[in-house]
């Protein structure tokens, strides 16, 4: 699929989006401006180029200078700014951003990036990434259909600068040996015309946890080439190689151990009698200590490491004073390993993806344009027989190990010795009627997507805007066994289908400061396993409901930017149902409804202040429930009721709950989050910021919360010349003890917490020259 691209490139040079001043970077040593995210436009996502009170959606804009104010690392950060986008912890690597209680999907330059299954992906690093952008719901119609429909974040890359040439050099040290070091360098080939940038990152990090990791290189190119004002091509090239540690947190959460770090001592036994940890074992109490929350759930022979190499073109050409033509291009390959001692394998030998879109845009109105989407996986996946509740974190390492057994090898395949993953669909070779082996995500799956979109601005009196948008995404689906059993015929199936988006929004201007608007949106989605892949059921076939999954969405907003002022608000009501995928591959009904505000100011002598603030109600939609376990208790049996009065039921126990309005576990209702910063002198500079999260269910039937938490980090800068600065921050300065969910869905909410950091610090430092 990488020949493709050469034949690609030469359309790229008839677009882009218009020319924009080079603000980009300040690698020559000028102070920086702080850019406040009302003022930063979103490129290509909702037309060419819109603000933020131009678009009749919920959104925020997360800017360079604040990225770097904020000390902005990973895709958890943005709750420091964007309603409504609390997160699990991700096995302690999130790769996908969650919003509105639900993962939402990853763009980089307007087009959709390959992600995690379920948000188990690899660790994202925003070294080639100049600004944020955070939307709530399904990507707009120039975007197309997606699986995850919460919301989406945007990563703009970043771009050379054809008028100044310099370099940027970034390191920062923190506690636990963790070391990055970054290089930035533009050089200006042709004085506004042509520019080159290059910006490597190396991340060297142990970690506060135990047995955890993270070691990176990424080294990302960009090509910037203006030869005219009407024309402008944008490249850029990424490669990542990345080895890190999936961290699954602490299991056995009860009440005890979130209050007060306590933890059940006592190994599961199996109904055989084996001691290794596997479905319905029980555990007997031997007692309760205070657990040390560095001792989570890793082993020192687990293997998570890939590879991935992206590359972005997006290009311009003004075709005449009405019509401009944009044309981006996207390709991205994918190898990755993830071996673990509990017997979890998660491998994806080779995805590729490529998509191609052409999009015209009239007199800022309207925009219309087609697109295709290849999408290629060949994946392989064994977590059916994992098995945490049983684990006791205080013994050895060898409790936490889960060696299979002849009759599980059995219902498996080997794929290389030792090694061992579910096969691609199920078989009966016994005929006796029921299947004979374990099923989980493998794939060896191709997807062709064809979309076609319009969108168009209706200025219906002097005041009164209207925008309607529709799209329609055929999708040709081929899936097969990538590891059947021997002496089988591997199952095969193939699908067609049309998939829809429309959305229709007023817009309604109060004078030329206050906006209100409502929004309508309906589209339809995918459901789809690793990479994008798509996985054969267990009759050999390619469900049709990963195809139907329908989202709906209303929104009422209210923003307000005053002229001759740099503060920015907006609110906003909304109504969302859509989709949750199951660990099984199914699909559960999720509505949410709520409220999101926020406000940027700068007061322009040097102090700066962003406010969010949201509550929502997330629930079942008449749907069923999927966990683990039932609830904590069941992995107890009762002879330590002085301890906890347990079941006895054994776990996992692969909880299905029936239709219901139930809460959604994992999700607060409330969270606000300020962030501040303040320049005392020409040399000193302070900031911090303030998060909270009201109390939350940790599980289903709300046995375990998660009470009130809030963190405090500060940070102060001292700059010794335009050049060197050099900053320190204190994150969790008052040591909180606060918790997450491990994963997202909550099918570990009876199982896994995530302890949070302890008070630590990093110094950083940055020189220009």
């Amino acid at each position: 699929m990488a020949a493709l691209i050469p034949a690609y490139l030469p359309f790229s040079l008839l677009a882009q989006e218009n020319p924009k001043p080079d603000e980009i970077i300040q690698v020559h040593g000028a102070e920086q401006e702080l850019v406040l995210p009302s003022e930063e436009p979103i490129e290509g996502i909702f037309g060419s180029a819109d603000t933020l009170r131009e678009i009749p959606r919920a959104a925020t804009v997360i800017t360079e200078s604040l990225m770097q104010s904020a000390n902005i690392d990973d895709l958890h950060d943005i709750t420091r700014f964007a309603p409504n986008s609390h997160a699990a912890a991700g096995f302690g690597n999130p790769s996908l951003p969650s919003l509105r209680g639900q993962l939402g999907e990853l763009f980089e330059g307007g087009m959709r990036r390959q992600a995690g299954n379920n948000g188990l992906g690899i660790p994202l690093t925003l070294n080639p990434i100049e600004s944020i952008a955070v939307v709530k719901g399904a990507p707009p119609v120039m975007l197309g259909t997606t699986q995850r429909v919460g919301g989406f974040v945007q990563l703009q890359p970043k771009r050379a600068q054809l008028n100044t040439s310099g370099t940027l050099l970034r390191g920062k040290l923190g506690e636990w040996q963790q070391y990055r070091l970054q290089v930035d360098h533009n050089q200006v080939l042709t004085k506004d015309e042509s520019a080159l940038r290059v910006s490597a990152e190396v991340i060297d990090e142990d970690s506060f946890y135990d047995f955890t990791k993270l070691r990176s290189n990424d080294l990302f190119v960009a090509y910037e080439w203006q030869p005219n004002t009407a024309t402008r091509w944008s490249l850029g090239v990424e490669y990542y190689d990345v080895s890190w540690t999936d961290n699954a947190g602490i299991n056995r959460p009860t009440q005890a151990l979130i209050d007060d770090n306590l933890y059940i001592t006592g190994q599961g036994q199996q109904p055989n009698g084996s001691f290794v940890p596997g479905a319905f074992a029980v555990v007997s109490p031997t007692g309760q200590i205070e657990i040390d929350r560095s001792r989570v759930l890793t082993d020192p022979l687990d293997t998570n490491s890939a590879e991935t190499l992206i590359l972005h073109s997006s290009l311009s050409h003004q075709l005449s004073q009405q019509w401009l033509m944009v044309n981006r291009s996207y390709y991205q390959h994918l190898d990755r390993e993830g071996i673990n001692q509990n017997s979890f394998v998660e491998i994806i030998d080779g995805a590729q993806t490529f998509e191609h879109r052409l999009e015209l845009h009239y007199a800022e109105h309207t925009v219309f344009g087609v697109n295709m989407r290849y999408n290629d996986v060949l994946g392989y996946s064994q977590f059916t027989t994992e098995a945490d509740l049983p684990i006791d974190l205080t013994g050895n390492l060898s409790q936490r190990r889960i060696p299979l057994t002849a009759e599980q090898q059995a219902r498996l395949v080997e794929l290389r010795p030792g090694v061992f993953v579910s096969p691609g669909t199920q078989y009966d070779l016994n005929n006796d009627g029921v299947g004979d082996f374990n099923l989980s995500d493998t794939t060896d799956s191709t997807s062709y997507q064809w979309g076609i979109f319009a969108q168009h601005k209706w200025q219906l009196t002097e005041r009164l805007l209207a925008t309607f948008g529709a799209r329609a995404d055929y999708y040709d689906v081929e899936a097969q066994d990538a590891i059947p059993p021997a002496g089988v015929t591997p199952g095969r199936d193939t699908h067609n289908e049309w998939l829809s988006a429309a959305s229709f929004a007023l817009q309604y201007d109060i004078n030329n400061e206050l906006m209100l608007y409502a929004t309508a949106y309906d589209s339809d989605s995918t459901s789809n396993s690793m990479a994008g892949g798509t996985v054969l059921n267990a009759n050999q076939e390619i469900d049709p409901q990963n195809f139907a999954t329908e989202n709906r969405l209303y929104e009422l907003g209210v923003k307000y930017a005053p002229a001759g002022a740099r503060w920015y608000a907006d609110a906003v009501l909304f109504d969302q149902r859509r989709s949750l995928r199951n660990r099984d591959g199914s699909n559960s009904g999720i509505r949410t409804e709520g409220f999101e505000a926020q406000w940027h100011y700068d007061r322009g002598n040097g102090f700066w202040a962003t406010v969010a603030a949201s509550y929502i109600d997330a629930y079942y939609d008449n749907s069923a429930a999927f966990q683990g376990t039932r609830q904590v208790a069941d992995a107890f049996d009762d002879s330590r009721p002085d301890i906890i009065e347990g079941t006895g039921v054994g776990a996992p126990n692969f909880a299905a709950f029936p239709p219901s309005y139930q809460q959604l576990q994992g999700v607060p209702e409330v969270q606000a989050s300020t962030v501040v910063g303040w320049r005392l002198n020409e040399q000193w500079t302070v900031g911090g910021d303030l998060s909270y999260t009201k109390s939350y269910p940790l599980d289903y039937l709300q046995t375990v919360f998660i009470r009130d938490q809030h963190q405090l980090n500060l940070s102060t800068e001292y700059r010794f010349s335009e050049r060197l600065r050099a900053r320190i921050d204190i994150i969790n300065v008052t040591d909180q003890d606060n918790w997450a969910p491990v994963f997202e869905g909550g099918y570990f909410g009876a199982t896994l917490a995530f302890p949070s950091l302890p008070r630590h610090a990093q110094l950083s430092f940055s020189y220009n020259f």
